[in-house]
């Protein structure tokens, strides 16, 4: 499953010359990147393609704690791959992909929706794919830190004077604290400024 490197998201630290192919993720496009290109292009530990599948191959990957099982698995912001070491999908401040290495077993995860189960179980549907089991306290734009056998291990209600990343837009990247909210839209503080965006592109920590 390829791309144009041209068709290849901005947010990926590629370099736009090279090969005319390269990587799709296998899921959520516009918002991952693919294990591939995590491991050989950003990483830098391995130098093609086929050392990435023997890594793979050796269980030498993990994703959110499980094994990696396909070079084009999609790494969704905030998700955590190990390696040689652990390190978890950031964006910076210029809207870009980073990886941080964290010692962290516990990822961040955005609720975008919420569905109503059999016996008035409430599962929660994470940012990215991610389905899990939650209370009816957490509600849709809250946040929750899942461990990797995906337990709901905190949460972090969306309200004002909470510290945020804008995951989507203009301001993609940047850190602020929300200082109101009216309907699907709140007020952030950004750079000394406040801006006024929609919560679905909004994460708090």
């Amino acid at each position: 499953m390829h791309q144009t490197r041209k068709e290849v998201i901005w947010k990926i630290p590629i370099e736009r010359k090279g090969n005319k192919y390269v990587a799709r993720a296998l899921s959520n496009i516009p918002e991952s990147i693919p294990v591939v290109i995590a491991i050989r292009d950003v990483l830098k530990l391995a130098k093609t393609a086929k050392e990435v599948k023997a890594m793979i191959h050796n269980k030498l990957l993990k994703l959110n704690g499980r094994f990696v099982r396909d070079i084009n698995e999609s790494i969704n912001l905030f998700n955590i791959i190990e390696a040689d070491k652990k390190y978890v999908l950031f964006l910076l401040p210029t809207g870009r992909f980073t990886f941080k290495e964290t010692k962290d077993n516990e990822r961040l995860c955005k609720v975008i929706s919420r569905t109503l189960l059999p016996k008035g179980k409430i599962q929660l549907n994470m940012h990215d794919g991610t389905n899990v089991i939650g209370s009816k306290d957490i509600k849709v734009g809250d946040s929750v830190y899942l461990d990797f056998s995906g337990k709901i291990k905190s949460h972090v209600s969306f309200g004002k004077g909470k510290s945020c990343i804008v995951m989507s837009g203009k301001y993609e990247g940047l850190s602020g604290k929300i200082t109101s909210i009216k309907d699907s839209k709140a007020l952030i503080k950004l750079n000394d400024e406040e801006s006024e965006l929609p919560i679905s592109s909004v994460i708090v920590l």
